[in-house]
């Protein structure tokens, strides 16, 4: 019987792309105060480079675009002024409704790798701490306790007094996500938001929920699916909204 849900939080239960397109604007208009280029431009150079695949160097190749000079310490400030930023994101509506379905009928939580500050700086402008029973910020416990480490997800279901064959970890990125939730006994599932960074990732789920509606989903869990890559979830869903008739089925 499953009791508890626990939930991501980048591209699980909004948008991670809406996040960093408010924190490269945050970046623009601080660029703009002390450089003859307008905020609007600083942005589209920013924007152009993360779009196009730069997700590690955006700063560095957008500055030399831009022509403007830099050194690690000016990058490092940059970095901070991203991360410290309040961002302006929403809960879309669907997931809204998926959590104020779940919060009457299981215990929920959340479980989020990340840069503290942010990290909280999200799910205030987000409004979702009221939905969860337990909130689990693994860089609280230490840099090292990041997933794939089970170290946060050992310390939620003690938190909430739980048992891991009685929970359900819904998240989206297979590199790191799901291996240590499917070591501890907890059932994975995968959303697939179409606008996630990790959407085109390829570790394949052992279900997909619209190839399997008349199933038995309770056997997912015993199949023997050896050519499964362990990073994969157990089922995978592409809409949040599918979540709750699918624990139902459950």
């Amino acid at each position: 019987m499953f009791t508890t849900v626990i939930f991501d939080l980048d591209d699980t239960l909004y948008d991670e792309i809406d996040y960093c397109r408010s924190g490269f604007h945050a970046v623009s208009r601080h660029l703009a105060e002390s450089c003859k280029i307008t905020a609007d431009k600083i942005f589209d150079t920013l924007w152009q480079q993360f779009t196009a695949g730069n997700h590690t160097k955006t700063f560095n190749a957008a500055l030399e675009n831009l022509g403007i000079s830099f050194d690690d310490i000016f990058i490092a400030k940059l970095v901070d002024v991203y991360r410290s930023h309040t961002p302006e994101i929403t809960l879309p509506p669907d997931s809204k409704t998926v959590l104020e379905q779940l919060a009457g009928k299981y215990v929920l939580g959340l479980l989020t790798d990340g840069f503290l500050p942010a990290q909280q700086l999200k799910v205030r402008a987000l409004g979702i701490e009221k939905y969860f029973k337990c909130i689990i910020y693994t860089e609280q416990l230490g840099r090292q306790f990041w997933k794939p480490s089970p170290a946060g997800f050992q310390k939620l279901l003690e938190s909430l007094n739980e048992n891991s064959q009685n929970a359900v970890y819904i998240a989206d990125n297979p590199q790191k996500d799901f291996i240590a939730p499917n070591d501890l006994g907890i059932l994975t599932v995968r959303i697939i938001r179409p606008a996630g960074l990790h959407k085109d990732l390829s570790a394949i789920s052992k279900a997909d929920l619209s190839a399997i509606c008349k199933a038995d989903l309770s056997a997912i869990r015993k199949a023997d699916l050896p050519d499964v890559p362990s990073t994969a979830a157990q089922l995978t869903i592409r809409q949040i909204a599918q979540l709750p008739d699918l624990l139902k089925k459950l």
